[in-house]
């Protein structure tokens, strides 16, 4: 979940978890942790504060359980927005940086130290950080392959590489304007127009493009420069890897698909 960009789905009932989840650590995978993140979702409009800072504890929990302790370590956080993951990663003890290609996503209250810069390209030398994270990035790419050479390029030999995006096919697939995307695009976009009154922000083929997940496993398994540590659903509640070996019914149920790579030896 990329801040700035998921969709709209706000309620008008009270917000119930914005106390009693802030400082819980879930198991993972657990019905416990996906339904809390599901429900604090359902308020990312009007609360996305609580929706945001439970998600980024989430990602950073997931770095930790494949990574060890981040305390001292080098992170990149690619496309991060308003920076919640690049503050937890802090909190944790990480030397973390928010590099952002769009300055309208960095909010009122940045990071310290956020960088504009273009994921293809990002202003840093070769192996410098021990984990390179996107968080619901890829989806927003033209060229994936050229965003996730980058991010290898960056992170160091046996360096930790966090990828998360939601698939085109995913029941959230369409973004503000799911779960009508699998009418067509343009249907969809022009019912969340009609429904809101205001244009959608996200257009197939300019800053929304259609990720599958079969397609992404062949080709970042053909790379030279990464290795596959997991493949797995990042909010499943059960079985997240399991559910990622089915083809198929991968493409709907995974939801959302979390790869952690490994840097190789150049």
């Amino acid at each position: 979940m990329r801040p700035g960009v998921r969709r709209g789905w706000s309620r008008s009932s009270p917000r119930p978890l914005r106390g009693a989840t802030r400082n819980r650590r879930f198991k993972d995978p657990s019905f416990r942790r996906s339904l809390a993140l599901f429900r604090v979702f359902l308020h990312e409009q009007d609360d996305p504060e609580a929706c945001y800072s439970l998600l980024a504890r989430d990602a950073v929990d997931q770095v930790e359980a494949y990574g060890g302790d981040l305390a001292g370590r080098t992170v990149v956080d690619v496309g991060g927005g308003s920076g919640y993951f690049t503050s937890e990663f802090r909190r944790r003890g990480a030397h973390a940086y928010l590099f952002e290609p769009d300055v309208t996503e960095l909010g009122g209250k940045p990071p310290d130290s956020s960088v504009i810069a273009d994921g293809y390209l990002l202003p840093l030398s070769d192996g410098v950080a021990d984990v390179t994270f996107s968080s619901n990035v890829l989806e927003h790419v033209a060229d994936p392959q050229t965003f996730l050479s980058e991010l290898a390029r960056v992170t160091r030999p046996g360096g930790l590489i966090y990828v998360s995006f939601t698939n085109w096919l995913s029941p959230w697939g369409g973004h503000e304007w799911a779960p009508w995307h699998y009418f067509g695009a343009e249907r969809a976009r022009a019912r969340y127009r009609r429904r809101t009154g205001k244009p959608a922000k996200h257009t197939l083929g300019e800053n929304l493009f259609a990720v599958h997940i079969g397609a992404t496993l062949r080709q970042v398994r053909a790379r030279d420069d990464v290795t596959v540590v997991s493949a797995r659903s990042r909010y499943w509640p059960f079985l997240a890897e399991t559910v990622v070996k089915a083809p198929g019914i991968r493409e709907l149920a995974t939801w959302n698909l979390l790869l952690i790579l490994r840097r190789c030896p150049p």
